[in-house]
């Protein structure tokens, strides 16, 4: 030490170790010693026979497979002849064990089908189709004439047997060729074409013969493609109604007016009128006309429109907001009745101008038809549209 130092170096405490605290273990889990005891043993698959002595997997054999009991021979006796159970016991004697324990059984790995299939037919939608050879191609094919088929009868009738029976004529019909050259282009010919996707089958509904129907719902139904039930369940509301006066030569023609709107309650809206003489004839006219105009319309969450938007129609303007969870529907009552049969459960409106009923009912379905999807902006962008809460929350919201 350098005696230059301050003689208060020398009396000075020696300096002490920093105080070691326990070190905490920041982790989600349970400590191991934590852990309470599982309450089943685990289960190995050397206890269960699946391994060999070796280590590796047991290879199955036959003895492995259980074979027929007497009670199922004598269930197989009862409805196939000995000739046909000697088949069977045959042709499952052929079969690998060790295929009939592997691919016998469902799979449940993460790579398994959605379906079950035993691939045993070619599905032209799914499948790779299994095309002829190139070689099954004849440029100088061609049809036979009607000699060369004389010919081939002839041949048939001179090896006919005694006593022909129809089994006969369809193996002739069979057999004979229709065309010279090489037979694998008339057999098995190399084609191009896509196998035909087979037609689903329509089944005809037997409520329309069944029950009682009217010939306007009838002719709806056609039109529409909705069942008898889908059209009981739309909801209906008459919006508008008054009595119009046509002046003719002949005097006043009174008739009767409705502006009715439709809708399933998830999104399908649609609106009609209807004028005639008589008023159920008029309601009826209007109500088929809402739902055969029925269109799709966007919804945020089910519940309520995609941002503010704006609808106007002569010297209406309708303003529809958007709003959040809980706040219900605070608007006029046109647009109310509109936004329930919608399905539409949080939203606001502004009718601002005019407040025609029968424009304020249009402008609104053409306000609620020309929203714009978030996707849609973004793809007209150039951007990538990424829904915050499914990345960060998982969609639990």
């Amino acid at each position: 030490m350098n005696i230059s130092q301050p003689m208060r170096r020398l009396f000075a405490k020696a300096p002490q170790a920093p105080h070691r605290t326990s070190r905490r273990a920041f982790r989600a889990s349970t400590c191991l010693y934590d852990r309470p005891a599982p309450k089943h043993k685990s289960i190995k698959a050397a206890d269960l026979g699946l391994i060999a002595p070796h280590g590796g997997p047991k290879r199955v054999t036959a003895k492995d497979l259980p074979s027929y009991s007497e009670s199922e021979m004598a269930t197989l006796s009862k409805r196939y002849t000995p000739e046909q159970i000697a088949a069977i016991e045959a042709g499952e004697a052929a079969v690998d064990p060790t295929d009939l324990a592997e691919q016998g059984a469902l799979r449940e790995d993460p790579m398994r089908l959605s379906y079950i299939d035993d691939f045993s037919s070619i599905h032209p939608v799914v499948d790779k189709p299994i095309r002829a050879p190139e070689g099954n191609y004849d440029p100088n094919l061609r049809f036979k004439d009607e000699d060369e088929l004389e010919e081939d009868m002839v041949d048939w009738i001179k090896d006919m047997p005694d006593n022909p029976s129809r089994l006969d004529w369809m193996k002739f019909m069979d057999k004979t060729r229709l065309t010279v050259g090489n037979e694998a282009a008339e057999r098995n010919p190399r084609s191009s074409l896509a196998p035909d996707i087979p037609k689903l089958k329509i089944l005809k509904s037997k409520s329309l013969e069944d029950e009682d129907i009217d010939p306007p719902t009838r002719r709806l139904m056609r039109q529409t493609g909705f069942t008898f039930k889908e059209v009981k369940k739309f909801r209906i509301k008459n919006l508008v109604a008054h009595r119009v006066v046509n002046q003719t030569r002949l005097g006043k023609i009174q008739s009767m007016y409705y502006l009715t709107v439709a809708g399933n309650g998830r999104g399908l809206i649609g609106i009609g009128e209807g004028k005639s003489a008589e008023s159920d004839e008029a309601k009826t006219q209007a109500k088929n006309a809402a739902i055969r105009n029925m269109q799709p319309i966007s919804m945020y969450e089910g519940r309520t429109i995609y941002g503010d938007v704006k609808g106007k129609v002569s010297a209406t303007e309708v303003e529809l907001m958007t709003r959040p969870p809980g706040f219900g529907l605070r608007c006029q009552s046109l647009i109310f009745e509109i936004c329930r049969c919608a399905g539409l459960s949080d939203m606001a409106a502004r009718v601002t101008r005019s407040r025609n009923h029968m424009n304020t009912v249009k402008a609104t379905l053409q306000a609620l038809l020309s929203q714009r999807l978030p996707e849609e902006i973004a793809r007209a962008r150039g951007r990538k549209l990424v829904d915050v809460r499914k990345v960060y929350y998982g969609g639990n919201i």
